[in-house]
Protein backbone atom coordinates (compact mmCIF):
# COMPACT_ATOMS: atom_id res chain seq x y z
CA UNK A 1 0.00 0.00 0.00
CA UNK A 2 1.55 3.29 -1.10
CA UNK A 3 0.45 6.86 -0.66
CA UNK A 4 1.55 10.24 -1.94
CA UNK A 5 1.26 13.95 -1.23
CA UNK A 6 1.24 16.63 -3.92
CA UNK A 7 2.70 19.94 -2.80
CA UNK A 8 2.92 23.25 -4.65
CA UNK A 9 6.42 24.66 -4.99
CA UNK A 10 6.87 28.09 -6.53
CA UNK A 11 10.23 29.87 -6.78
CA UNK A 12 11.58 27.77 -3.92
CA UNK A 13 8.59 28.32 -1.61
CA UNK A 14 6.77 25.27 -0.20
CA UNK A 15 3.04 26.02 0.08
CA UNK A 16 0.81 25.03 3.04
CA UNK A 17 3.19 22.37 4.34
CA UNK A 18 1.44 22.10 7.73
CA UNK A 19 -1.71 20.71 6.04
CA UNK A 20 0.31 18.14 4.09
CA UNK A 21 2.20 17.12 7.24
CA UNK A 22 -1.09 16.67 9.09
CA UNK A 23 -2.65 14.50 6.38
CA UNK A 24 0.50 12.39 5.91
CA UNK A 25 0.85 11.71 9.64
CA UNK A 26 -2.87 10.91 9.98
CA UNK A 27 -2.63 8.50 7.03
CA UNK A 28 0.32 6.70 8.61
CA UNK A 29 -1.52 6.48 11.94
CA UNK A 30 -4.74 5.12 10.44
CA UNK A 31 -3.06 2.64 8.08
CA UNK A 32 -0.07 1.45 10.10
CA UNK A 33 -1.02 2.42 13.69
CA UNK A 34 2.23 4.39 13.94
CA UNK A 35 2.24 7.78 15.66
CA UNK A 36 4.65 9.66 13.42
CA UNK A 37 5.61 13.32 13.40
CA UNK A 38 7.15 13.52 9.95
CA UNK A 39 7.93 17.04 8.80
CA UNK A 40 8.04 17.06 5.01
CA UNK A 41 10.28 20.16 5.00
CA UNK A 42 13.15 17.89 6.04
CA UNK A 43 12.73 15.87 2.83
CA UNK A 44 12.02 18.61 0.29
CA UNK A 45 14.83 20.58 -1.33
CA UNK A 46 12.73 22.68 -3.72
CA UNK A 47 13.86 24.09 -7.06
CA UNK A 48 14.57 27.82 -6.64
CA UNK A 49 12.87 29.05 -9.85
CA UNK A 50 9.58 28.09 -11.45
CA UNK A 51 6.33 26.36 -10.57
CA UNK A 52 6.61 22.67 -9.60
CA UNK A 53 4.42 19.82 -8.43
CA UNK A 54 6.31 18.07 -5.66
CA UNK A 55 5.22 14.45 -5.30
CA UNK A 56 6.20 12.72 -2.05
CA UNK A 57 5.77 8.92 -2.08
CA UNK A 58 5.46 7.22 1.29
CA UNK A 59 4.32 4.22 3.29
CA UNK A 60 5.40 4.07 6.95
CA UNK A 61 8.18 6.46 5.97
CA UNK A 62 9.16 8.72 3.08
CA UNK A 63 10.26 6.65 0.09
CA UNK A 64 10.86 9.18 -2.71
CA UNK A 65 10.46 12.89 -3.52
CA UNK A 66 10.01 14.07 -7.12
CA UNK A 67 9.58 17.47 -8.77
CA UNK A 68 7.66 18.06 -12.01
CA UNK A 69 7.32 21.39 -13.84
CA UNK A 70 3.66 22.33 -13.58
CA UNK A 71 1.29 23.91 -16.07
CA UNK A 72 -2.38 24.05 -14.99
CA UNK A 73 -4.93 22.38 -17.28
CA UNK A 74 -8.12 24.19 -18.25
CA UNK A 75 -11.01 21.69 -18.42
CA UNK A 76 -13.78 22.71 -20.81
CA UNK A 77 -16.20 19.86 -20.10
CA UNK A 78 -17.34 18.20 -16.87
CA UNK A 79 -19.47 15.07 -16.71
CA UNK A 80 -21.18 13.84 -13.54
CA UNK A 81 -20.55 10.08 -13.24
CA UNK A 82 -22.11 7.68 -10.74
CA UNK A 83 -19.27 5.84 -9.00
CA UNK A 84 -19.40 3.62 -5.95
CA UNK A 85 -15.85 3.54 -4.65
CA UNK A 86 -13.96 5.20 -1.83
CA UNK A 87 -10.67 7.08 -1.88
CA UNK A 88 -10.12 8.26 1.71
CA UNK A 89 -6.31 8.51 1.34
CA UNK A 90 -4.08 9.68 -1.52
CA UNK A 91 -3.32 6.22 -2.83
CA UNK A 92 -0.65 5.87 -5.50
CA UNK A 93 -2.96 3.49 -7.36
CA UNK A 94 -5.47 5.79 -9.03
CA UNK A 95 -6.47 3.34 -11.78
CA UNK A 96 -10.20 3.31 -10.87
CA UNK A 97 -10.32 7.11 -11.11
CA UNK A 98 -8.24 7.28 -14.29
CA UNK A 99 -10.29 4.57 -16.06
CA UNK A 100 -13.56 6.38 -15.36
CA UNK A 101 -12.11 9.67 -16.61
CA UNK A 102 -10.67 8.04 -19.74
CA UNK A 103 -14.04 6.52 -20.67
CA UNK A 104 -16.17 9.56 -19.81
CA UNK A 105 -15.95 11.52 -23.05
CA UNK A 106 -15.22 14.69 -21.05
CA UNK A 107 -12.11 16.60 -19.92
CA UNK A 108 -13.07 16.03 -16.30
CA UNK A 109 -15.55 13.94 -14.30
CA UNK A 110 -17.50 14.75 -11.16
CA UNK A 111 -18.01 11.62 -9.10
CA UNK A 112 -21.52 11.14 -7.72
CA UNK A 113 -22.67 8.56 -5.18
CA UNK A 114 -26.39 8.08 -4.46
CA UNK A 115 -27.11 11.43 -6.20
CA UNK A 116 -24.61 13.25 -3.93
CA UNK A 117 -21.60 15.08 -5.36
CA UNK A 118 -18.10 14.01 -4.27
CA UNK A 119 -14.97 15.20 -6.16
CA UNK A 120 -13.52 15.48 -9.63
CA UNK A 121 -10.67 13.19 -10.68
CA UNK A 122 -8.07 15.68 -9.40
CA UNK A 123 -9.84 18.20 -7.20
CA UNK A 124 -12.41 18.87 -4.54
CA UNK A 125 -15.29 21.07 -5.64
CA UNK A 126 -17.30 23.94 -4.28
CA UNK A 127 -20.60 25.40 -5.46
CA UNK A 128 -21.76 28.95 -4.87
CA UNK A 129 -25.44 28.84 -3.91
CA UNK A 130 -27.21 31.99 -2.73
CA UNK A 131 -23.87 33.77 -2.24
CA UNK A 132 -22.29 31.03 -0.06
CA UNK A 133 -19.55 28.61 -1.13
CA UNK A 134 -20.42 25.02 -0.19
CA UNK A 135 -18.27 21.92 -0.53
CA UNK A 136 -19.56 18.33 -0.35
CA UNK A 137 -19.87 16.98 3.18
CA UNK A 138 -18.54 13.57 2.08
CA UNK A 139 -15.83 14.08 -0.54
CA UNK A 140 -13.77 11.22 -1.92
CA UNK A 141 -10.66 12.80 -0.42
CA UNK A 142 -10.39 15.50 2.21
CA UNK A 143 -8.00 17.74 0.33
CA UNK A 144 -5.57 20.09 2.02
CA UNK A 145 -6.89 23.22 0.26
CA UNK A 146 -10.47 22.22 1.11
CA UNK A 147 -9.48 21.74 4.76
CA UNK A 148 -7.68 25.07 4.92
CA UNK A 149 -10.63 26.96 3.40
CA UNK A 150 -13.06 25.23 5.79
CA UNK A 151 -10.91 26.21 8.78
CA UNK A 152 -10.70 29.80 7.49
CA UNK A 153 -14.52 29.92 7.24
CA UNK A 154 -14.52 30.58 3.48
CA UNK A 155 -16.28 27.26 2.76
CA UNK A 156 -19.22 25.53 4.42
CA UNK A 157 -19.80 21.76 4.30
CA UNK A 158 -23.13 20.43 3.13
CA UNK A 159 -24.56 17.49 1.23
CA UNK A 160 -24.71 18.62 -2.40
CA UNK A 161 -26.80 16.93 -5.08
CA UNK A 162 -27.01 17.04 -8.86
CA UNK A 163 -29.91 19.48 -8.41
CA UNK A 164 -27.58 21.78 -6.45
CA UNK A 165 -25.08 21.59 -9.31
CA UNK A 166 -27.79 22.64 -11.77
CA UNK A 167 -28.88 25.63 -9.68
CA UNK A 168 -25.44 26.78 -8.51
CA UNK A 169 -24.30 30.25 -9.52
CA UNK A 170 -20.66 29.16 -9.80
CA UNK A 171 -18.49 26.05 -9.51
CA UNK A 172 -14.90 25.97 -8.28
CA UNK A 173 -12.20 23.32 -8.24
CA UNK A 174 -9.60 23.22 -5.50
CA UNK A 175 -6.41 21.32 -4.81
CA UNK A 176 -2.88 21.97 -3.63
CA UNK A 177 -1.66 22.99 -7.08
CA UNK A 178 -4.47 25.23 -8.33
CA UNK A 179 -5.71 26.63 -5.03
CA UNK A 180 -9.35 27.73 -5.35
CA UNK A 181 -10.03 27.97 -9.07
CA UNK A 182 -13.11 28.99 -11.08
CA UNK A 183 -12.88 27.34 -14.51
CA UNK A 184 -13.73 29.48 -17.53
CA UNK A 185 -16.13 28.24 -20.20
CA UNK A 186 -16.88 24.98 -18.43
CA UNK A 187 -19.68 22.97 -20.03
CA UNK A 188 -21.42 20.43 -17.80
CA UNK A 189 -22.51 17.33 -19.71
CA UNK A 190 -25.52 15.65 -18.09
Amino acid sequence: MRFFETIRIEDGKIFHIAYHNRRLNETILKNFQIHSQIDLKRYIDPPKKGLYRCKVHYEKEIKRVEFFPYTPKEPTSLKPVEADFEYPYKYSDRSAIENILKNSGADEVLFVKNTLLRDTSIANIALMIDGIWYTPKNPLLKGTTRQRLLEEGFLKERSLSLNDLKRADKIAFMNAMIGFYLPKNLKIIY
